[in-house]
């Protein structure tokens, strides 16, 4: 039977999500006990193994179906004059994803890693979040929805990451309903804008919050309201990989941005998640510290499209391969530690 309200379906899959596998992380450490190496001196790497083993449930876990899904929406948020680019670039640079001449084409095609690119009604933009909730709660159940065929294909690992002009401002204005503060510390450059330009993302955020104020204890109508329609997508995305237990990697300030949203719903929501990488957006850290996600890379990105993710996405392959190739002690004829 159909429910009754659209987040409802939502709602009670964020209350019966599946948990990691403990014998899968059991097995692998035992491996790992027997690999020609010191204990422990892989670091995050004898990490990354366990958390992919762990939702996988198999061991060795292995990467052999490895997806970049990079979801691009508009906002009507962009006539405040919060973004240094036209709103044309973001179907342009869809374009260019779709045609090999982005950067995380080239990332991807270093790494192995297959490309999605879903395209959110760009003809169609998001109202404008200081004046009107960006989206109604059908229009957001259902690109949550939406987001969700990212894996509908089948793979085992998943790097979340966006395209759309002036959605750091929605990004600031997530972060901002949902952990409070002050909007001048959500905010940052994004794409480039200069200091004026930042006193009107700033300026944006905070109206856009005070107006939505009363649903601010909803995370699902903080999304609706001041969100975007890649951020219900990413949002999407990420539940439906945690139903389907398949570990996800979330890429920079906009997608953990949308990644927040089902913390705030679930505090074990994100259990199945690793944060990629931490971008230069300065927020975004701080961000990540409210979801106690560690980053897998520091190098002063800021790019999005997913660009980040996909480079940790090579390091967890590296990971996966050294686990799974290494000699044990006995088969390489090594002494072990007494």
């Amino acid at each position: 039977m159909p429910s009754a309200l659209p987040f409802d379906d939502i709602r009670a899959l964020l209350a019966t999500m599946p948990e990691a596998d403990s014998e899968a992380v059991a097995k692998v450490r035992a491996r790992d006990k027997e690999l020609t190496k010191p204990p422990g001196s892989l670091g995050r790497l004898e990490e990354i193994v366990e958390w992919l083993a762990a939702w996988q449930q198999r061991t060795p876990p292995r990467i052999d179906r490895p997806v970049v899904a990079v979801f691009a929406g508009n906002h009507g948020v962009v006539a405040q004059g919060v973004a240094a680019y036209p709103q044309s670039v973001t179907a342009q640079m869809v374009a260019n994803f779709r045609h090999d001449g982005a950067a995380v084409n080239q990332i991807c095609k270093t790494h192995d890693l297959g490309l999605k690119v879903f395209e959110l009604a760009l003809e169609i933009p998001t109202r404008d979040i200081t004046q009107d909730a960006a989206l109604d709660e059908a229009d957001c159940a259902a690109t949550m929805a939406y987001g969700m065929e990212a894996i509908a294909d089948g793979c085992d690992l998943l790097c979340i990451g966006e395209m759309g002009i002036g959605n750091t401002t929605i990004a600031a204005a997530l972060a901002h309903g949902l952990f409070g503060g002050k909007a001048e510390d959500w905010v940052g450059p994004g794409t480039g804008v200069d200091a004026e330009g930042l006193k009107r993302k700033a300026d944006a955020v905070r109206r856009a919050v005070i107006l939505h104020q009363a649903y601010l204890n909803d995370p699902l109508e903080v999304l609706r309201r001041l969100g975007g329609r890649e951020l219900a997508a990413m949002a999407g995305a990420i539940l439906g990989a945690r139903m389907q237990r398949v570990p996800v990697l979330i890429d920079g300030y906009v997608a953990t941005a949308a990644a927040a949203v089902l913390h705030k719903a679930n505090p074990a929501a994100l259990s199945h998640c690793m944060a990629g990488h931490v971008s230069a957006e300065p927020a975004h850290r701080a961000l990540l510290q409210k979801l106690g996600l560690k980053p897998l890379l520091d190098l002063g990105m800021r790019l999005g499209e997913g660009s980040g993710a996909a480079l940790a996405a090579g390091i967890c392959r590296a990971a996966v391969n050294t686990h799974a190739g290494m000699a044990t002690f006995s088969s390489a004829g090594v002494d072990n530690k007494e």
